[in-house]
């Protein structure tokens, strides 16, 4: 018996801008992902890797072809719908954070949980920022924090919604490298734990090979589909 995949992309085609500016960016994309794995985008500037990021987060329309993630099709929903299928399913960890300045930590944290109604989203985010290293900064501002002190706020209001789908595009990308390392160890150790789907866009190779599997972009198509001999061992004898 096998389980559906977590993501599963078919003959997905993606094109934006208008009239001569008009770029094909994803290219008939066909993808499973399978649950509670990590994988690894690269490719060059431009590939389109962060796109086809986005339209797996469900923050791009696809032009063609379906997308599935965590067993709903995304294109009929509304966008009052994918708003709240991402709310409950979908945690996303920017490159520049994207945290709301005028709150306190522990207020952007619950953030997505007071929208979707919930009655203790104050002390699930207190928790989710306690279990990242930030108890003592509940109640500073980002301007107060520093660069990986706001990706940790960051990666806690991505988790504390407890979703199936993990989404980070470069959350490595605006911090030195011990900080960033520092991340990538919460995020891998968060995605094990939780036996949630992990899938991050990064220009930085040994990022990429510290995933069970690395898939290589060009040209709004993908290259190579690579996945680490261990997974693989793994899937053979299971």
């Amino acid at each position: 018996m096998t389980n559906s995949p977590a993501i599963s992309l078919k003959n997905v085609h993606l094109t934006l801008g208008e009239g001569a500016g008009r770029v094909h960016i994803l290219k008939g994309i066909d993808l499973d992902i399978e649950k509670g794995i990590s994988v690894g985008l690269v490719g060059p500037s431009g590939s389109g890797k962060s796109t086809l990021l986005m339209v797996m987060a469900g923050l791009e329309r696809a032009d063609e072809g379906s997308v599935t993630v965590a067993g709903s099709e995304l294109g009929p929903l509304s966008e009052d719908q994918l708003a709240r299928f991402r709310g409950r399913n979908v945690g996303i960890i920017f490159q520049s954070f994207h945290l709301v300045p005028n709150m306190t930590a522990l207020e952007n944290v619950a953030v997505p949980l007071e929208l979707a109604g919930d009655d203790d989203a104050f002390d699930k985010a207190r928790a989710e920022l306690e279990a990242v290293g930030l108890g003592h900064r509940l109640h500073h501002y980002p301007a107060q924090m520093s660069g990986g002190e706001q990706q940790r706020v960051a990666v806690a209001r991505a988790l504390v919604v407890e979703p199936e789908i993990l989404i980070a595009d470069e959350p490595t990308g605006n911090l030195d490298d011990s900080t960033g390392t520092q991340i990538v160890d919460l995020m891998f150790t968060a995605q094990r734990d939780r036996k949630t789907t992990l899938v991050l866009v990064t220009h930085d190779p040994s990022l990429a090979q510290q995933c069970d599997r690395m898939i290589r972009v060009r040209s709004g198509e993908i290259k190579e589909a690579q996945i680490d001999e261990t997974v693989a061992q793994q899937e053979v004898s299971a």
